[in-house]
């Protein structure tokens, strides 16, 4: 809110006439103005077609009186000194109605000349469009941890409330409160409070479901608790030696040692290697939270609406920094096509001017399938801090992925023939691996013969022999993905490939496969 004030400020000095705050918050707005007013020694007036005319810095408003829009803006016009006139849902004013709107115009002229402002708050950004040009937009972000802290001690001095937090408790409070407005965020506490009579490190899972019910609301974005842990994740040990490297990157230590916060990582390649799975592991990894931004659902049918929902994400996104952001399927969102009068290039060029200028730490984490779909600027180097290949999993990670998979299902891997299963499993994805267990035990389960009895590896080798992989139904669009690696354009998500060597010392079992450049690795011999 100082950085919004300030902005104020500046506009005001400006002689700035028209500032437009899109939010509903208005109250913490008024609460804010009446605040900075009082110390800058400004009237401070509000308006609304509710309750007409009230003063809320000085003695401005006093005689003045209007119960309708075309006479408040009249009172505005004819009042004398300088000040700040906020009013309040507005919007609901001027719509369609042409000679509100010519009206503020005209006070909007006549004020250039004065030191009186007109604020006006809404909860979009539906302005029209002869006011556009005279409009400044502000983004009202969040509150920000002190803001948190100072509702969190208002409801803690309620008479019968208790808190019971530790200074390390009540901060990571704080965090996981990030992203909601004032108005949710007392909400949330006094949902917190209510539960059991007093604010606990028990709270902290009521505060999570809350928030996500919240961000959910909000439309593109929706937030998650990743339980995905790194060993959930079979292969792709390049990806997570990248990862491990930059674990402590968000820390106040690697600030002062000269680290750069990360920007991102582009993680393209085959569907069902593992890109999904990998951004939710990067979040329960570096202990961020995940937010998932739903491009689709930044389109809409009003002109602006679009754009404004786009900054409207953009801001939540950073009020949760440091946080991962994840984009699945881009390609599917960002696809540039025509007909859309140009919204899907402006919603495409606010994103990537964020992503190459963003200061906040919000690491981005992007998955693609279909990369000839993908506007060519979208993956060019300062944007993502590296572009990771998720090719099919060679031997030794099939074998990882079958463990996983077993484990995840209560099963001991060191029961089945990984090496049978894995080598049989060639060119099959790790999603069609997963599936190929989940099938054996259904196969297991209903045994007429005998019934629910455990799963063995003949079962499994049946699901995969009833399957066609997606490395040979699309093997033309697999070798096509296959030479952003080749071409140098993407790095590979996984190590070479390691080939079995009976007879040789244990360290030296495993020796890298020696595989020309462009072609794909073949089962050791």
């Amino acid at each position: 809110m100082k950085r919004l004030l300030h902005e104020i400020e500046i506009c005001l000095r400006a002689r700035v006439t028209f500032i437009f705050l899109p939010t509903s918050e208005d109250e913490r707005i008024v609460g804010h103005l009446k605040d900075h007013c009082l110390a800058t020694k400004r009237n401070f007036v509000v308006w609304d077609h509710a309750d007409f005319f009230q003063a809320i810095v000085g003695p401005f408003a006093a005689n003045m009186t209007a119960k309708d829009p075309i006479s408040a803006l009249e009172a505005i016009d004819a009042a004398q000194g300088d000040g700040i006139f906020l009013l309040r849902d507005f919007h609901q004013c001027w719509k369609n109605q042409p000679r509100v709107v010519r009206k503020l115009r005209n006070v909007l002229n006549a004020l250039r000349y004065s030191r009186k402002s007109i604020i006006v708050t809404a909860p979009g950004t539906d302005i029209p469009l002869e006011l556009k040009s005279d409009a400044v937009i502000l983004d009202v972000v969040p509150p920000d941890t002190d803001e948190l802290n100072a509702i969190l001690d208002h409801l803690a001095s309620s008479p019968g409330v208790r808190t019971n937090l530790s200074p390390p408790e009540r901060e990571k409070l704080l965090k996981l409160s990030l992203g909601l407005n004032a108005s949710q965020a007392q909400r949330v506490f006094s949902k917190a409070f209510i539960t059991d009579g007093a604010l606990d490190i028990n709270d902290l899972e009521i505060v999570a479901r809350e928030k996500a019910d919240i961000i959910r609301e909000s439309g593109a974005l929706q937030y998650f608790r990743a339980k995905e842990s790194i060993g959930d994740v079979g292969g792709l040990e390049s990806l997570k030696t990248w990862l491990r490297q930059r674990e402590l990157a968000f820390s106040d230590a690697a600030q002062k040692y000269g680290l750069p916060t990360p920007k991102g990582i582009a993680l393209i390649g085959i569907p069902g290697t593992g890109k999904s799975l990998s951004a939710k592991m990067v979040s329960n990894l570096w202990g961020l939270p995940l937010v998932q931004l739903d491009v689709g659902a930044l389109f809409g049918g009003l002109v602006g609406e679009s754009e404004a929902n786009t900054r409207k994400a953009i801001s939540l996104a950073e009020s949760l920094a440091p946080c991962v952001l994840w984009i699945d399927e881009l390609e599917k969102a960002l696809a540039v096509g025509e007909g859309d009068g140009g919204t899907g290039q402006r919603v495409l060029g606010k994103l990537l001017g964020w992503m190459q200028d963003k200061e906040e730490a919000v690491f981005i984490v992007a998955t693609a399938n279909n990369i000839e779909r993908l506007p060519p600027e979208l993956l060019r180097r300062g944007r993502f801090d590296e572009i990771f290949f998720l090719d099919l999993p060679h031997l030794l990670e099939r074998k990882e992925i079958f463990a996983v998979h077993l484990r995840k299902r209560g099963r001991d891997p060191a029961k089945f023939d990984l090496e049978r299963l894995a080598q049989t499993a060639e060119g099959y994805v790790g999603a069609e691996i997963e599936q190929a267990v989940i099938d054996g035990l259904f196969r297991a389960y209903a045994d007429e013969a005998q019934p629910a009895r455990e799963v063995t590896d003949a079962d499994i080798l049946a699901a995969l022999s009833e399957m066609v992989p997606m490395s040979r139904a699309q093997a033309e669009h697999i070798a096509f993905l296959r030479s952003w690696v080749t071409e140098g354009r993407a790095k590979s998500a996984s190590k070479a490939e390691m080939s079995y060597v009976k007879g040789r010392p244990a360290d030296q079992e495993f020796m890298p496969l020696q595989v020309p450049a462009g072609e794909p690795a073949g089962e050791p011999p």
